[in-house]
Order: structure tokens, then sequence, then C-alpha cells
């Protein structure tokens, strides 16, 4: 029998993991904290490699249903927490397979001996989503119903600190726009409600021919989002990211993103497809040479809603609701800016 060919996701992962990992080389995450001759202190994303992210579902023709889209907005921002100093451990999705790691669990492997460290991590890594330990997504319970977040930092002792939704739309603007506003407003309420003092953000990813296509839409949507940062039972924060990329590489519209049950049933999830299809360096490195290209029209996001101040906000945020003694690494990134 024919193995089973990898789905959409699986070889996404692959790609996404090696361009975060050509980002940031042996580990090393650049600083995003920069200060300018104003004196005024700015988080400066890496839009380079949101770019090359967002190629990635583009070249592989990934339709909406398949998650790989909105996918691509949850790597960057976990990989933009990292530049601004949290572990990898700390921010999911994680860049490797398992996504979610607990931090008592990711310790308890860093403490084993040798040789048992490498057997439990060949077992975490084998199968991906242990309940109770592992898992492909960060589901979070709100006020009335768990809610799949797409990034998130928590730990046992703090509970919740960050909780990041994201969301994207390529085309059928009016049709979508208006159901995408009225579920963020929901889901927000019932996060915000039990989690009050984690950082709450909305990311949305919008390709740009929206403002060529329906202008008055645009205008509408840039509105609403701007004002779901600004409720005080919603988010802290909100963000738009401008999409810009040829037509022959449309997202095929595919309907829905698979919907994440409200009440997950008992036992192991389901978790192959989350699993990293192999694939040597110097192969990805060609496919990434080849992906399509992505520019993100930063001058025409408005500035309530830059992906810049949208991650000071949160990372501030998280750092101002704990102690000094915690989150050492981005606190020291913070005030060590770049000066420009």
């Amino acid at each position: 029998m024919a193995a089973e060919s990898p789905s959409a996701k699986a070889k996404a992962w692959v790609l996404f993991d090696r361009i975060v990992a050509c980002a940031a080389p042996d580990g090393v995450h650049s600083n995003p904290w920069v200060k300018g001759p104003d004196g005024q202190l700015r988080f400066e994303p890496d839009f380079e490699a949101l770019a090359r992210l967002l190629g990635v579902p583009l070249h592989l023709k990934a339709g909406t249903q398949s998650g790989v889209p909105a996918l691509a907005f949850d790597v960057w921002l976990s990989y933009e927490l990292r530049r601004a100093g949290f572990n990898a451990d700390q921010a999911w999705p994680r860049p490797v397979h398992p996504r979610i790691l607990p931090a008592p669990i990711a310790n308890l492997l860093k403490a084993l001996p040798i040789g048992l460290r490498k057997a439990v991590a060949d077992r975490i890594e084998r199968d991906g989503a242990i309940t109770g330990a592992t898992s492909a997504n960060g589901i979070i319970l709100g006020k009335n119903y768990l809610k799949q977040v797409d990034v998130v930092i928590s730990d046992w002792v703090t509970g919740p600190e960050l909780l990041i939704s994201t969301k994207r739309m390529d085309s059928s603007y009016g049709k979508n726009a208006p159901n995408r506003i009225e579920e963020s407003y929901g889901d927000a309420k019932n996060l915000r409600l039990r989690h009050p003092l984690a950082a709450l953000g909305f990311v949305f990813g919008l390709r740009s021919d929206i403002l060529q296509k329906e202008p008055a839409t645009a205008e509408w949507l840039f509105d609403l989002l701007a004002k779901l940062g600004r409720e005080d039972d919603a988010y802290h924060a909100t963000c738009l990211v401008l999409m810009e990329y040829g037509s022959d590489g449309a997202i095929p519209e595919t309907g829905e993103e698979p919907p994440v049950t409200a009440l997950p049933e008992p036992g192991q999830e389901s978790e192959g497809e989350d699993v990293p299809a192999p694939a040597s360096d110097a192969a990805l490195d060609r496919d990434i040479a080849q992906l399509p290209r992505v520019t993100i029209l930063k001058e025409e996001i408005p500035e309530e809603l830059a992906p810049g101040r949208f991650l000071a906000a949160m990372v501030t945020r998280v750092l101002g609701a704990t102690p000094v003694n915690m989150h050492k690494e981005a606190r020291k990134r913070r005030v060590s800016p770049e000066l420009r």
C-alpha cells in the first residue's frame, strides 16, 4: 500500500520551521526594540520573515479550509514574541513539534539524565499530542465556553498571560467581513471576562486588493477593527496586516477553516497532520527561494492598527502584569533597544 501523502499543514510546517530557523541562526533572535532620535521606543517587526511565511500557503496552493493561510500569522507572532525575549517553550506555537509543550514538562525534560531525556523527548515527538500534557492547539476556557486561541503564553503558575486570535481574509470581503467581526467581539468578551489580566489581542490579515475592489468595505472594516481594540471588555489591542501578492497565487476559497469543538472528547488528540513532512535543508531552501512574492503594505495600515504598535502593546502588557523577577530576558531587551 502506498504511503499516505502529507497534508498541506504537514508540508507547511516544515517550511515555516525552516523560515523562522533561518531568521534566528543558532536560535539567536534579533532585538525588535529600537529607539529613534526622538527618543521614542518602538517595536520593529520582522516584515521580511512575515512575507516569506505568507508565501508558503501560496506556494502550496493551500485552501482556507486547510488552516494553513491563517497559520502563517500564528507562526510569525510566536516568532516575534521570541524576538521580544520570551523563550521557545513559552510562546505557542513553538518552532518545533509538538507545538504546545507546557513549561513544567520542558523543565522536567532538561532535568532528566541524558539517556532518559532522549527517550522521553522521542516519545513526546512521536506521539505529538498527549492528553493533558502536549497539544497541537491552544484551547482556553473563557467565561462560558472553550475557545481555540492561536498564539498563547501561559503557565500553571500564572495562568494565561497572552492570548492572540488571528483571522485572515483574501476574498469575498463584503460577504465574510461582518461575520468575522461579529465572531471576534464574542470571543473577546468570553476570554476577557475569565482572564482580565491576560494581554488579549486580535490580528486580522487582509489581501490588499480590497482597497481597489471594495474600498467602502475596507473603510468600514478598518474602523471596526480599531474600535474592537478600544472597548473595555474586548481586546487590549488589534492589528491589521495588508498583504499584496499576484493574482496567479491567490488562496483557493475552500470554505471555512475546520471548526474546533467547544467540548473536546476525552482521549488523545489527532495530531497526524501537524507532524512536519521530512525534507532536507537544501530542498527546503530551494523551495523558500521560489516562494511567491508577498509585500506588506505598511504605509496603508492605519497607525492604530500597525503591527509594531500592536506587538509593543502586547509585550508591554505582559510585563506590566507580572513581577520584575519574571520574564527577565524580555525586560532586558525592552530596556536595551537598538539606537537608530
